[in-house]
């Protein structure tokens, strides 16, 4: 099965591991991922005005050309990618004046017929954590896995539409399909911060802090994410806690691909597990 992919900008910069592991994890599952031939950056933030056209058009411009592709599909790792797709599609399917708009500027007839979707769906949906479960050729029984959503993936649950935003499971039911243990812990939905990491590290340091505090707390060895951000941020930050903190406990944060692709026994250095702030090196290898 071949979908058309939008690895947005981060995946062919800081986070070539997430690709890599992406890439490599799907099409051992029998997925292969096509790169669309132009892309652009999404734009990162959707528009908060309604009237906002413009702030939409590198996202609509992305849909239509992958409308071109077969497939009917759009898989983007990046869950901020992932928001701002699905809600600009949502926009041109339920808007006629916007999508008039849109079309009008990049002199196309997009109508919104590309479902964008992120991995944790194709994983669930077209391949089957049963079938995920029987290829797992590596257990991870006994390793405790704590999973993080953040906020850009679940909401605002009518337009997002991706399990339930207060509590979603998604990702336990994965772990559970690989043998490992899930943790469960409280702030698997609160916002680490996200991009203003940029100019408030202090306020970023303390969300990430307690986020994997939480975690810990309840027994976690790892924390996995379905955001390239917001692994970065709680990972990258974790040296700068302790320095602040010198009780505070490090923990491997890995983006779900990484993990997905250690229990289908893929080559390590395929998986960036070595581009880590804190390396889950030596914890995965004696999983």
């Amino acid at each position: 099965m071949r979908i058309p992919y939008f690895p947005g900008c981060t995946l062919h910069s800081k986070a070539k591991g997430l690709d890599y592991s992406t890439r490599g994890s799907l099409a051992a599952l029998g997925i292969e991922l096509t790169e669309l031939p132009q892309w652009t950056c999404c734009g990162t933030v959707f528009p908060l005005a309604q009237d906002n056209y413009i702030g939409m058009v590198a996202a609509a411009r992305i849909l239509a050309n992958a409308a071109k592709e077969e497939g009917g599909k759009l898989v983007t790792v990046c869950s901020f990618c992932y928001h701002v797709l699905k809600r600009v599609n949502y926009v041109i399917k339920n808007n006629l004046e916007a999508r008039t708009k849109l079309n009008d500027y990049l002199e196309e007839n997009y109508t919104g017929e590309i479902e964008p979707v992120h991995p944790l769906e194709i994983c669930k949906e077209d391949v089957g954590f049963n079938v995920i479960r029987d290829k797992a050729a590596r257990s991870l029984k006994g390793l405790k896995v704590a999973c993080y959503y953040g906020c850009m993936l679940v909401r605002p649950a009518s337009e997002m539409n991706f399990d339930d935003p207060e509590n979603p499971t998604i990702m336990e039911e994965l772990v559970s399909a690989l043998g490992a243990e899930v943790v469960e812990y409280p702030n698997k939905t609160t916002c680490c911060g996200s991009y203003q990491v940029l100019h408030d590290n202090a306020l970023v340091m303390q969300r990430v802090e307690d986020i994997l505090n939480s975690a810990t707390a309840k027994g976690a060895e790892a924390i996995i994410t379905s955001c390239p951000l917001c692994q970065f941020n709680l990972d990258w930050l974790q040296e700068k806690i302790l320095q602040e903190n010198a009780g505070f406990q490090k923990i491997p944060v890995l983006y779900f691909t990484q993990l997905l692709g250690l229990a289908l026994e893929l080559p390590q250095e395929s998986l960036g597990l070595d581009q880590h702030y804190v390396d889950p090196r030596p914890l995965l290898v004696g999983a």
